[in-house]
């Protein structure tokens, strides 16, 4: 006699189950900054200077005397022009010195009075404004302190990580290695485009998607293309990506039917830990390992293995890659939107195809099939919609946009 099948993992019980087993990569090289977008840190970043360095001027205009602009309409003479990347003499009083954006406040003078509240007169400028002391001044070290950690160890590198990086002068950075993915694609049926397709077959969609995914991480992938449906070609691939790979992933193969040997071939070659999830699209997620090598294995159908990476894959890999674990978990985002339709809901965790409208709201792409790829394209997002709950037209739901999960 048979025990009772155990329940399917929820969303959340399954994706801390893959943070808790996944080892993050340690080895660190230093990059070039100019080349290290979308790489993780592997060691803070300290400030070995201020910035600004020296205070200096947030607009074009005139550096002064607060005090010698106290009544509001001044004349001075101009002493000097200072240019940004320039440095200026000490400011004489009742003097006032031509500045331009960026460039570094005279000794002497403490604020700045922008050139649209003066008149210039040859050779002197008549100051229609009484300035505070520190008007438009920007104070050295106010961005920056030296010794400061502007980044710490994980954070995984933007475009205005980068910028910061330069803004102290770093020219390389200590960089965790690049995460080593290996991809294959089960299914008799699979035709690459541009092969003829032959009767019973399909594109293989799943290809070009997950291998777009991937990059979009920042990951080194090797793909081995399409595998026979046989257990023994699917554990023959196995054991070679797991040589030299840190996660394989795969798509098909991982349910119930009597072609699909990517499980029983997983579970010959290392151990599965976790399959079926409570979730729609996606219930039949695999996860386990194969030598040194962690391994997931997504559903065939396109949407739903669009969507397993979205919510499973993606999170596992920024784990894998170091990123710090506040930011993972603060990941994806989720809006509270209203819905403009009606949904019957399902006993499982569904994640629907939807779309901002002009009016604040979602619409619902009306086939929510786990095949219908149409759907990822013309949607901006996913409502994450709880077990068993129906939405009415104006309820509010939470709308996580594709935004928070393709990068």
């Amino acid at each position: 006699m048979t025990g009772a099948r155990k329940p399917m993992l929820s969303r959340q019980e399954a994706l801390d189950f893959l943070l808790a087993a996944c080892r993050p990569v340690t080895d660190a090289q230093m990059v070039p900054t100019i080349e290290a977008n979308g790489r993780v840190l592997a060691a803070d970043c300290v400030s070995g200077i201020d910035v600004p360095a020296q205070d200096n001027t947030q607009m074009d205009g005139y550096a002064v005397r607060a005090a010698d602009c106290a009544g509001g309409a001044a004349t001075l003479p101009v002493s000097q022009r200072i240019p940004a990347g320039h440095v200026g003499e000490p400011l004489q009083p009742g003097t006032a010195a031509r500045i331009f954006t960026g460039a570094f406040i005279p000794p002497g003078a403490d604020a700045v009075v922008m050139q649209e509240q003066c008149e210039a007169n040859g050779d002197a400028v008549t100051i229609r404004h009484a300035p505070q002391v520190g008007e438009w001044v920007r104070r050295a070290g106010e961005d920056i302190r030296s010794g400061s950690v502007i980044l710490p160890a994980g954070t995984r590198l933007r475009s205005q990580e980068l910028g910061l990086a330069a803004s102290i002068g770093l020219a390389t950075l200590p960089l965790l290695r690049r995460v080593r993915v290996a991809v294959f694609f089960t299914g008799d049926e699979l035709t690459m485009p541009g092969e003829p397709l032959a009767p019973g077959g399909i594109y293989n969609s799943n290809r070009f998607l997950l291998r777009a995914l991937l990059e979009n991480l920042g990951c080194d992938v090797t793909d081995f293309g399409i595998v026979p449906d046989s257990l023994e070609a699917t554990r023959a691939v196995l054991r070679e990506a797991a040589q030299a790979s840190d996660l394989i992933i795969t798509s098909g193969g991982v349910s119930v039917g009597e072609e699909d040997h990517v499980k029983p071939a997983v579970e010959a070659e290392g151990k599965l830990a976790m399959w079926q999830i409570a979730i729609k699209p996606g219930k039949p997620l695999a996860f386990g390992e194969v030598g040194k090598a962690f391994f997931m294995g997504l559903p065939g159908n396109p949407v739903s293995s669009f969507v397993t990476f979205l919510l499973f894959v993606r999170p596992f890999l920024l784990t894998l890659q170091g990123v710090a674990a506040r930011e993972v978990a603060g990941k994806p985002l989720a809006f509270p939107l209203r819905a403009d339709f009606d949904w019957k809901g399902d006993r499982r965790n569904e994640f629907l195809r939807v779309r901002m409208n002009g009016n604040g709201g979602l619409d619902l792409f009306p086939n929510q099939g786990s095949g219908v790829l149409t759907s990822t394209v013309w949607g901006d997002g996913l409502v994450d919609n709880p077990p068993g709950q129906a939405i009415r037209a104006g309820d509010t739901v939470r709308f996580i946009p594709f935004t928070e999960l393709l990068y």
